[in-house]
C-alpha cells in the first residue's frame, strides 16, 4: 500500500524489548510510509497510547518484560482503545485462535520485517 492510499494518521506502535528487532521492524514500516512510535515495555506503550490518539495499530511481542505482558497489553488496548488494531508476535507461545481481541493477527518469530509490514498494510487497508 502506498503512502497516498493510507490515511495521514497511519501510526503504528511497535512494542519490542529487543532493540535490534524493534529498530529493523520500525525502519521497514517507515519505509512503507508509516509513522512509527517505539516502546520496550507495556508500561511505556500505555504511556504513549495515553498521549498519542493517532495510533491506529499496536504490534507487540508476547514476551516483553515487566508486569504486563504482550497479550495483557493487547487486552488493555482493546478495552481502552477499541479502535486500535492488534498484531501479536512470539518466538515461543502461540495464542489460541480467537484469543487476540478484535480479530487481531499473530506472526510467529522468527519473522522478516517485510512479513510484518505486509500484515500491517493489509490490516490498515481493511480498516
Amino acid at each position: 500500500m502506498s503512502k497516498e492510499q493510507r490515511q495521514p494518521d497511519s501510526v503504528v506502535l511497535v512494542v519490542e524489548d529487543e532493540p535490534i528487532v524493534r529498530l529493523d521492524t520500525a525502519e521497514t514500516l517507515q519505509q512503507r510510509g508509516l509513522t512509527v512510535v517505539e516502546a520496550a515495555t507495556a508500561a511505556d506503550a500505555l504511556k504513549i497510547l495515553e498521549t498519542r490518539p493517532e495510533v491506529r495499530l499496536v504490534f507487540t511481542d508476547m514476551g516483553i518484560p515487566g508486569r504486563i505482558k504482550g497479550m495483557d497489553l493487547a487486552r488493555l488496548v482493546h478495552q481502552y482503545w477499541p479502535h486500535i488494531l492488534l498484531v501479536i508476535t512470539s518466538g515461543g507461545e502461540r495464542p489460541d485462535e480467537g484469543e487476540i481481541p478484535d480479530a487481531g493477527r499473530f506472526i510467529a518469530k522468527p519473522y522478516s520485517p517485510e512479513q510484518v509490514a505486509g500484515e500491517i498494510d493489509e490490516l490498515l487497508r481493511k480498516d
